[in-house]
């Protein structure tokens, strides 16, 4: 169900989803989807929460940069993705203006980062930022210009887009762009 869920919005985005449709693409029965998830949104937030427990856990290399290049060269494989890319784009267009699934969306990206800021905590205890950096601001900023890409169609979404987000999350987490003030 949650698979043919994903293959509509990637083929027709949000406004297609059907509970109908959905059911007879997953060959079961409409009632057994209706009395499960009853709204298309219970399913996109039930989509999001696999779609973040299957995700590929964080890398560890050591470094800071090593580690947020791994993050954005992870957020660039699913948003070049041709099913996946038009997947986000039609979940993030569909947040804008419903509420139940813009929560989904936030508990998914919550998820996503908090598997990815112990990397910058790490890094923070070998002294590669700042005390105070916000963990989890740095790892926002490496995946923030490849979605902007993705959702505005400029700009190449490829390994030097990646690798020039990450390395510029890391100059800007040394410089105390992300650390708490008093």
């Amino acid at each position: 169900m949650l698979r043919a869920a994903g293959d509509v919005l990637a083929e027709q985005g949000f406004a297609h989803l059907d509970l109908s449709d959905l059911a007879r693409r997953a060959d079961v029965g409409k009632t057994t989807v209706y009395r499960r998830w009853g709204t298309v949104t219970a399913v996109v937030t039930d989509l999001l929460a696999e779609m973040a427990a299957e995700s590929v856990p964080r890398t560890e290399t050591g470094t800071l940069l090593g580690d947020l290049r791994a993050n954005a060269r992870l957020v660039l494989t699913t948003l070049a993705d041709p099913r996946q890319g038009p997947l986000f784009k039609a979940v993030i267009a569909a947040a804008t203006c419903d509420d139940a699934t813009a929560r989904a969306l936030a508990e998914f990206y919550a998820t996503r980062i908090a598997e990815w800021a112990p990397c910058v905590t790490q890094a923070i205890a070998r002294g590669e930022a700042p005390e105070g950096t916000d963990a989890e601001e740095v790892v926002r900023a490496v995946s923030a210009p490849l979605y902007y890409r993705l959702l505005t169609g400029t700009g190449d979404l490829d390994e030097a887009a990646a690798d020039r987000s990450a390395a510029a999350a890391v100059t800007a987490a040394r410089a105390g762009v992300f650390a708490e003030t008093p």
